[in-house]
């Protein structure tokens, strides 16, 4: 514990707080007669506290942006690819705790688990620390201007935008194709090629089919440019 507590530059007065939030469901289960909580409510909490930090974050930095676009930004910051990927930075699927079952079916790699897992980390340091100590960790992993760049890239729709482009001219057609995929089933990543009349114009990789297509469709709109 120690050493992620290093990672999160964050020492823990109660422990046991970094240690709830680090137990799967799964493994509460098997050690029922423990007594053990799982980190679930930890999450629901967490939940919370990341939302409000989030939305007082893009309100003092955007102070002319309307509801509406700091609310799709606050969404595209807390999703779970996000919390995903501060789980990766942090080696956090070393620390969980999980049941056999879950640790067989390689739930430490497991995207929801690890964001899960994030979120009930939160939630302890704010407990442990109050909420000067959860903004200041959640800043650190979650909220800076190249974060936000990273999460408006992610939003832009580049299928839709090199449709638009290509039909600038008739009797233009378009098609996506799969052509990989590699990795196991809860890790999975996806190559995809974008043809234009017939003819690959792009290729892309992504850990979905549509992050796929739209990593080829930059790609292509890239090689049009």
């Amino acid at each position: 514990m120690q050493e992620l507590e290093r990672k999160l530059n964050y020492a823990f007065r109660n422990p046991a707080l970094l240690q709830e939030a680090l137990n799967h469901s799964s493994y509460a289960n098997e050690h029922r007669a423990a007594h053990l909580h799982s980190n679930e409510r930890l999450e629901f909490l967490g939940d919370s506290v990341l939302g409000f930090v989030t939305a007082e974050f893009l309100f003092q930095r955007h102070p002319e942006a309307p509801e509406g676009d700091l609310t799709r930004i606050r969404a595209a910051l807390v999703c779970e690819q996000s919390l995903y990927e501060v789980a990766q930075r942090l080696g956090l699927g070393q620390y969980l705790k999980l049941g056999r079952g879950e640790e067989v079916g390689g739930g430490r790699e497991r995207t929801s688990i690890l964001a899960d897992a994030v979120e009930a980390v939160f939630a302890a340091v704010y407990l442990d620390g109050g909420m000067d100590a959860a903004r200041a960790l959640i800043h650190r992993c979650l909220l800076d201007a190249q974060r936000e760049s990273v999460v408006e890239e992610r939003r832009r729709d580049y299928k839709t935008a090199l449709q638009e482009l290509v039909q600038r001219q008739a009797d233009q057609t378009l098609t996506y194709r799969m052509v990989d995929e590699q990795g196991p089933d809860h890790a999975k990543t996806f190559h995809a090629e974008v043809l234009l009349n017939g003819e690959a114009i792009g290729s892309g990789s992504g850990h979905s089919k549509k992050e796929a297509e739209q990593a080829a469709a930059r790609a292509a709109m890239e090689a049009l440019d």
